[in-house]
Protein backbone atom coordinates (compact mmCIF):
# COMPACT_ATOMS: atom_id res chain seq x y z
CA UNK A 1 0.00 0.00 0.00
CA UNK A 2 1.24 3.63 -1.02
CA UNK A 3 -0.31 6.75 0.37
CA UNK A 4 -3.12 7.67 2.93
CA UNK A 5 -5.78 5.06 2.77
CA UNK A 6 -9.06 6.75 2.49
CA UNK A 7 -10.15 4.29 5.44
CA UNK A 8 -7.57 6.05 7.68
CA UNK A 9 -9.66 7.54 10.72
CA UNK A 10 -12.96 5.92 9.72
CA UNK A 11 -14.98 3.26 12.19
CA UNK A 12 -15.22 0.24 10.35
CA UNK A 13 -17.31 -3.14 11.74
CA UNK A 14 -17.03 -6.16 11.00
CA UNK A 15 -19.68 -9.07 12.06
CA UNK A 16 -18.53 -12.65 12.35
CA UNK A 17 -14.99 -11.41 13.28
CA UNK A 18 -14.00 -14.51 15.34
CA UNK A 19 -12.17 -16.31 12.60
CA UNK A 20 -12.00 -16.89 9.64
CA UNK A 21 -12.92 -14.13 6.90
CA UNK A 22 -14.28 -11.65 9.24
CA UNK A 23 -10.77 -12.22 11.23
CA UNK A 24 -9.01 -11.51 7.74
CA UNK A 25 -11.23 -8.22 6.93
CA UNK A 26 -10.87 -6.79 10.37
CA UNK A 27 -7.09 -6.81 10.39
CA UNK A 28 -6.76 -5.54 6.81
CA UNK A 29 -8.90 -2.50 7.35
CA UNK A 30 -6.82 -2.31 10.47
CA UNK A 31 -3.56 -2.40 8.83
CA UNK A 32 -5.23 0.68 6.77
CA UNK A 33 -5.68 3.01 9.97
CA UNK A 34 -9.01 2.19 9.98
CA UNK A 35 -10.73 2.18 14.59
CA UNK A 36 -12.17 -1.47 14.22
CA UNK A 37 -15.56 -2.42 15.47
CA UNK A 38 -15.04 -6.57 15.69
CA UNK A 39 -19.04 -8.54 16.59
CA UNK A 40 -19.67 -12.07 17.08
CA UNK A 41 -20.41 -14.78 19.66
CA UNK A 42 -17.11 -15.75 21.10
CA UNK A 43 -16.07 -13.38 23.39
CA UNK A 44 -12.39 -15.23 23.82
CA UNK A 45 -11.98 -14.95 19.94
CA UNK A 46 -13.42 -11.57 19.67
CA UNK A 47 -11.20 -10.32 22.19
CA UNK A 48 -8.14 -12.36 20.64
CA UNK A 49 -8.67 -10.71 17.12
CA UNK A 50 -9.51 -7.01 18.16
CA UNK A 51 -6.07 -7.35 20.20
CA UNK A 52 -4.43 -8.24 16.79
CA UNK A 53 -5.98 -5.19 15.47
CA UNK A 54 -4.57 -2.92 18.22
CA UNK A 55 -0.94 -4.53 17.35
CA UNK A 56 -1.48 -3.17 13.93
CA UNK A 57 -2.17 -0.08 15.27
CA UNK A 58 -5.52 0.31 14.99
CA UNK A 59 -7.78 1.59 18.16
CA UNK A 60 -9.81 -1.93 18.32
CA UNK A 61 -13.21 -3.11 20.38
CA UNK A 62 -14.98 -6.16 20.72
CA UNK A 63 -19.00 -6.71 21.12
CA UNK A 64 -20.51 -10.13 21.27
CA UNK A 65 -23.58 -9.89 19.45
CA UNK A 66 -26.45 -12.15 17.77
CA UNK A 67 -26.85 -10.18 14.55
CA UNK A 68 -30.76 -11.85 14.49
CA UNK A 69 -31.51 -9.87 17.96
CA UNK A 70 -32.40 -6.45 17.00
CA UNK A 71 -32.77 -5.19 20.30
CA UNK A 72 -28.87 -6.33 20.84
CA UNK A 73 -27.52 -4.95 17.62
CA UNK A 74 -29.01 -2.01 18.31
CA UNK A 75 -27.52 -1.43 21.39
CA UNK A 76 -24.14 -2.53 20.15
CA UNK A 77 -24.33 0.05 17.02
CA UNK A 78 -24.97 2.95 19.77
CA UNK A 79 -22.45 1.97 21.80
CA UNK A 80 -20.00 2.05 18.58
CA UNK A 81 -20.84 5.03 17.73
CA UNK A 82 -19.68 6.45 21.40
CA UNK A 83 -16.36 4.63 21.89
CA UNK A 84 -15.41 4.87 18.01
CA UNK A 85 -16.89 7.01 15.91
CA UNK A 86 -20.26 6.73 13.21
CA UNK A 87 -19.95 3.67 11.26
CA UNK A 88 -18.07 4.34 7.84
CA UNK A 89 -17.74 0.73 6.99
CA UNK A 90 -19.53 -2.02 7.53
CA UNK A 91 -19.15 -5.75 6.78
CA UNK A 92 -21.87 -8.29 6.91
CA UNK A 93 -19.85 -11.47 6.84
CA UNK A 94 -21.84 -13.50 9.99
CA UNK A 95 -22.76 -16.69 8.67
CA UNK A 96 -23.34 -20.27 9.36
CA UNK A 97 -24.00 -22.89 6.91
CA UNK A 98 -25.44 -27.16 7.56
CA UNK A 99 -25.60 -29.58 4.65
CA UNK A 100 -27.50 -32.58 4.38
CA UNK A 101 -30.77 -33.91 2.13
CA UNK A 102 -33.43 -31.54 2.53
CA UNK A 103 -36.10 -34.40 3.58
CA UNK A 104 -33.82 -35.51 6.61
CA UNK A 105 -32.63 -31.68 7.64
CA UNK A 106 -34.51 -30.33 10.87
CA UNK A 107 -36.13 -27.65 9.72
CA UNK A 108 -35.22 -25.76 12.82
CA UNK A 109 -31.64 -25.46 11.73
CA UNK A 110 -32.78 -24.89 7.83
CA UNK A 111 -34.73 -21.70 9.08
CA UNK A 112 -31.58 -20.77 11.67
CA UNK A 113 -29.16 -20.86 8.68
CA UNK A 114 -32.03 -18.54 6.88
CA UNK A 115 -32.44 -16.55 9.60
CA UNK A 116 -28.80 -15.56 10.82
CA UNK A 117 -28.02 -15.18 6.64
CA UNK A 118 -30.25 -13.13 5.34
CA UNK A 119 -32.31 -11.52 8.50
CA UNK A 120 -29.17 -11.08 10.14
CA UNK A 121 -27.87 -9.34 7.44
CA UNK A 122 -30.65 -7.16 7.59
CA UNK A 123 -30.42 -6.15 10.67
CA UNK A 124 -26.91 -5.33 10.83
CA UNK A 125 -28.06 -2.85 7.59
CA UNK A 126 -31.03 -1.51 9.32
CA UNK A 127 -29.26 -0.80 12.68
CA UNK A 128 -25.88 1.01 11.04
CA UNK A 129 -27.92 2.93 8.04
CA UNK A 130 -28.02 5.72 10.21
CA UNK A 131 -24.25 6.29 10.65
CA UNK A 132 -23.44 5.37 7.04
CA UNK A 133 -25.75 7.79 6.08
CA UNK A 134 -24.22 10.54 7.90
CA UNK A 135 -20.78 9.39 6.26
CA UNK A 136 -22.11 8.48 2.93
CA UNK A 137 -20.37 5.24 4.29
CA UNK A 138 -20.41 1.79 2.34
CA UNK A 139 -22.14 -1.48 3.30
CA UNK A 140 -20.39 -4.82 1.87
CA UNK A 141 -22.25 -8.33 1.79
CA UNK A 142 -20.56 -11.22 2.18
CA UNK A 143 -22.24 -13.58 -0.40
CA UNK A 144 -20.60 -16.75 -2.10
CA UNK A 145 -20.70 -18.34 -5.57
CA UNK A 146 -23.72 -20.89 -3.62
CA UNK A 147 -26.30 -17.33 -4.61
CA UNK A 148 -25.23 -18.40 -8.31
CA UNK A 149 -25.09 -21.75 -8.46
CA UNK A 150 -26.52 -23.77 -5.62
CA UNK A 151 -24.84 -26.92 -4.29
CA UNK A 152 -27.30 -29.51 -3.65
CA UNK A 153 -27.36 -30.60 0.23
CA UNK A 154 -26.57 -27.02 0.84
CA UNK A 155 -30.48 -25.73 0.13
CA UNK A 156 -31.19 -23.25 2.94
CA UNK A 157 -27.49 -22.12 2.66
CA UNK A 158 -27.73 -21.19 -1.19
CA UNK A 159 -31.53 -20.15 -0.40
CA UNK A 160 -29.85 -17.63 2.09
CA UNK A 161 -27.12 -16.26 -0.04
CA UNK A 162 -28.91 -15.26 -3.18
CA UNK A 163 -32.00 -14.06 -0.99
CA UNK A 164 -28.90 -11.73 1.09
CA UNK A 165 -28.05 -10.43 -2.89
CA UNK A 166 -31.10 -9.74 -3.73
CA UNK A 167 -31.30 -7.11 -0.83
CA UNK A 168 -27.53 -5.99 -0.86
CA UNK A 169 -29.05 -4.96 -4.60
CA UNK A 170 -32.38 -3.45 -3.89
CA UNK A 171 -30.72 -1.25 -1.15
CA UNK A 172 -27.99 -0.21 -2.99
CA UNK A 173 -30.46 1.52 -5.58
CA UNK A 174 -32.73 2.53 -2.55
CA UNK A 175 -29.69 4.61 -0.64
CA UNK A 176 -27.27 5.84 -3.76
CA UNK A 177 -29.06 8.72 -4.07
CA UNK A 178 -28.46 9.52 -0.22
CA UNK A 179 -24.84 9.08 -0.63
CA UNK A 180 -24.09 5.37 0.86
CA UNK A 181 -22.39 2.78 -1.47
CA UNK A 182 -23.49 -0.95 -1.42
CA UNK A 183 -21.32 -3.79 -2.42
CA UNK A 184 -21.63 -7.60 -2.90
CA UNK A 185 -18.63 -10.10 -2.52
CA UNK A 186 -19.07 -13.09 -4.07
CA UNK A 187 -16.90 -15.39 -2.44
CA UNK A 188 -15.74 -19.55 -4.03
CA UNK A 189 -14.82 -22.00 -1.02
CA UNK A 190 -12.48 -20.49 0.74
CA UNK A 191 -10.14 -22.60 3.89
CA UNK A 192 -12.52 -21.08 7.00
CA UNK A 193 -13.04 -23.52 9.73
CA UNK A 194 -16.78 -23.59 8.15
CA UNK A 195 -15.30 -25.25 4.53
CA UNK A 196 -13.18 -27.68 6.83
CA UNK A 197 -15.75 -28.99 8.71
CA UNK A 198 -17.96 -29.54 5.83
CA UNK A 199 -14.75 -31.69 4.12
CA UNK A 200 -15.10 -33.92 6.73
CA UNK A 201 -18.30 -35.08 5.47
CA UNK A 202 -18.11 -37.62 2.91
CA UNK A 203 -21.29 -36.54 1.12
CA UNK A 204 -20.68 -32.59 0.89
CA UNK A 205 -16.51 -33.61 0.00
CA UNK A 206 -18.28 -35.57 -3.06
CA UNK A 207 -20.49 -32.57 -4.13
CA UNK A 208 -18.07 -30.33 -3.95
CA UNK A 209 -15.69 -31.94 -5.90
CA UNK A 210 -17.66 -33.08 -8.69
CA UNK A 211 -19.05 -29.47 -9.17
CA UNK A 212 -18.02 -27.71 -12.75
CA UNK A 213 -13.81 -26.66 -13.45
CA UNK A 214 -13.34 -23.95 -10.92
CA UNK A 215 -16.35 -24.19 -8.59
CA UNK A 216 -14.77 -27.30 -7.25
CA UNK A 217 -11.07 -25.79 -6.02
CA UNK A 218 -10.92 -24.53 -2.44
CA UNK A 219 -9.16 -21.41 -2.23
CA UNK A 220 -6.39 -20.62 0.26
CA UNK A 221 -7.60 -17.71 3.04
CA UNK A 222 -4.62 -16.12 2.96
CA UNK A 223 -4.70 -12.57 1.24
CA UNK A 224 -8.66 -12.26 1.17
CA UNK A 225 -8.87 -9.97 3.61
CA UNK A 226 -6.14 -7.69 1.93
CA UNK A 227 -8.26 -7.99 -1.54
CA UNK A 228 -11.82 -7.55 0.27
CA UNK A 229 -10.56 -4.11 1.90
CA UNK A 230 -9.16 -2.80 -1.32
CA UNK A 231 -12.77 -3.37 -2.73
CA UNK A 232 -13.91 -1.08 0.35
CA UNK A 233 -11.45 1.41 0.04
CA UNK A 234 -12.70 1.84 -4.07
CA UNK A 235 -16.51 1.06 -2.84
CA UNK A 236 -16.76 -1.43 -5.78
CA UNK A 237 -20.11 -2.11 -6.61
CA UNK A 238 -19.29 -6.11 -6.85
CA UNK A 239 -16.51 -7.95 -6.04
CA UNK A 240 -15.50 -11.81 -6.69
CA UNK A 241 -12.90 -13.76 -4.90
CA UNK A 242 -11.51 -15.74 -6.87
CA UNK A 243 -12.13 -12.86 -9.69
CA UNK A 244 -13.49 -15.49 -12.51
CA UNK A 245 -16.45 -14.90 -9.90
CA UNK A 246 -17.36 -12.06 -11.55
CA UNK A 247 -18.29 -13.84 -15.02
CA UNK A 248 -20.19 -16.58 -13.59
CA UNK A 249 -23.89 -14.20 -14.33
CA UNK A 250 -22.96 -14.15 -18.10
CA UNK A 251 -23.04 -18.59 -18.11
CA UNK A 252 -25.99 -18.51 -15.16
CA UNK A 253 -28.73 -19.89 -16.71
CA UNK A 254 -26.54 -23.11 -17.35
CA UNK A 255 -25.46 -23.72 -13.98
CA UNK A 256 -28.66 -25.38 -12.57
CA UNK A 257 -28.59 -27.97 -15.22
CA UNK A 258 -24.75 -28.50 -15.11
CA UNK A 259 -24.75 -28.91 -11.20
CA UNK A 260 -27.77 -31.06 -11.21
CA UNK A 261 -26.56 -33.39 -13.74
CA UNK A 262 -23.30 -34.04 -12.00
CA UNK A 263 -25.00 -34.25 -8.72
CA UNK A 264 -27.49 -37.10 -9.81
CA UNK A 265 -24.46 -39.00 -10.66
CA UNK A 266 -22.34 -38.33 -7.72
CA UNK A 267 -25.20 -39.21 -5.10
CA UNK A 268 -26.44 -42.41 -6.67
CA UNK A 269 -23.45 -44.11 -6.32
CA UNK A 270 -23.33 -43.10 -2.75
CA UNK A 271 -24.83 -45.25 0.40
CA UNK A 272 -27.79 -43.79 1.20
CA UNK A 273 -26.40 -44.26 5.11
CA UNK A 274 -23.78 -41.35 3.98
CA UNK A 275 -26.91 -38.51 3.21
CA UNK A 276 -27.30 -37.64 6.57
CA UNK A 277 -27.48 -34.19 7.83
CA UNK A 278 -24.18 -32.57 9.41
CA UNK A 279 -26.14 -29.91 11.55
CA UNK A 280 -24.69 -26.80 12.04
CA UNK A 281 -20.80 -26.67 10.64
CA UNK A 282 -17.47 -25.16 11.96
CA UNK A 283 -17.05 -23.49 15.80
CA UNK A 284 -18.97 -20.63 14.25
CA UNK A 285 -21.72 -22.87 13.98
CA UNK A 286 -21.43 -24.91 16.95
CA UNK A 287 -21.12 -21.40 18.55
CA UNK A 288 -24.79 -19.88 17.18
CA UNK A 289 -26.23 -23.76 18.22
CA UNK A 290 -24.78 -23.59 21.77
CA UNK A 291 -25.74 -20.15 22.35
CA UNK A 292 -29.23 -19.79 19.96
CA UNK A 293 -27.52 -16.97 18.51
CA UNK A 294 -26.49 -15.97 15.37
CA UNK A 295 -22.96 -14.73 14.43
CA UNK A 296 -20.87 -17.43 13.30
CA UNK A 297 -17.59 -17.71 11.11
CA UNK A 298 -19.25 -16.69 8.19
CA UNK A 299 -17.42 -17.82 4.99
Amino acid sequence: MTGASPLRGRTAVVTGAARGVGEQVALAVARRGARVAVLGHEEGELARVAARCREAGATAHFWPADVTDERRMTAVAGEVERRLGPASVVVANAGIAAGGPFDRTDLVTWRRVVEVNLVGSAVTARVFLPALLATRGYYLQISSLAALAPAPMMTAYGASKAGVEAFAHALRAEVAHRGVAVGVARLSWTDTDMIRAAEDHRVMREVRLHMPWGASRVHALDGVGERLATGIERRRPLLGLPPWIRLVPSVRPLLPSLVAHRARHVLSRLDERALTPTGPLGPGGEADRSRGGGCGDGW
